[in-house]
């Protein structure tokens, strides 16, 4: 886990850490999320509601109502909070990872942010995946599993159509972006084979001097 990590970070332009929490395993995602803002880095998860969690879907949601029900009996208001969105649910597992009544976890969950879809300007980054808590790499094929968007939906969240709505549209535009994309590659190359021979004599004046390789 930690050389996953640290080869990332090495990378100096790598100023925030993009993670895609589809098909990652709550816990273990969490657990390596909270690692890194200790540790000081920048990290936002999107796709919260495309987390998996382990155990079938009638057991954790169970488990989830016993949670709904703890409050304080005299004033409810005042806690303990109860979130219904996925990414609100998987920023409360990372917080419970995190001394975060001190100073230093403060700073530490300021450090996260967390999103159900992908929203703009994340849309068009490259997302990466860590391959430590992800649910094909850790589950048994026969091993059951809930959606975190699933289980959010039917204790209350309300948004679970409207965010794959905007998720449909987002892979679309996604689409054709990479199709200009292609287009715009293939007709470079096209423009550098046609020009190759006029401008060979620059080209290996500038190898020459290790401008170009």
């Amino acid at each position: 886990r930690a050389s996953f990590f640290s080869h990332i970070m090495a990378d100096r332009f790598n100023k925030v850490l993009l993670l895609d929490g589809r098909g990652h395993l709550l816990g273990r995602l969490a657990a390596l999320v909270a690692k890194q803002v200790l540790l000081g880095h920048k990290v936002v998860v999107v796709r919260c509601e495309g987390i998996n969690i382990s155990g079938n879907f009638y057991r954790n949601k169970l488990k989830y109502l016993a949670f709904l029900r703890k409050r304080m009996n005299t004033n409810p208001s005042r806690g303990p909070y109860h979130f219904r969105a996925p990414s609100r649910i998987f920023w409360r597992t990372v917080r419970g990872m995190l001394p975060h009544k001190t100073k230093r976890g403060q700073a530490a969950l300021e450090r996260l942010k967390v999103f159900d879809g992908i929203p703009p300007p994340y849309d068009k980054r490259k997302r990466m995946v860590v391959p430590a808590a992800l649910k094909i790499v850790r589950l048994k094929p026969t091993r059951k599993f809930a959606l975190l968007g699933r289980l959010a939906h039917e204790v209350g969240w309300k948004y679970q159509a409207i965010t794959a709505t905007l998720e449909e549209k987002r892979k679309e535009k996604a689409k054709l972006r990479y199709a200009k994309k292609k287009t715009v590659n293939k007709l470079t190359k096209v423009a550098e084979k046609n020009v190759e021979a006029k401008i060979s004599k620059y080209t290996d004046v500038l190898k020459q001097y290790g401008v170009l390789v």
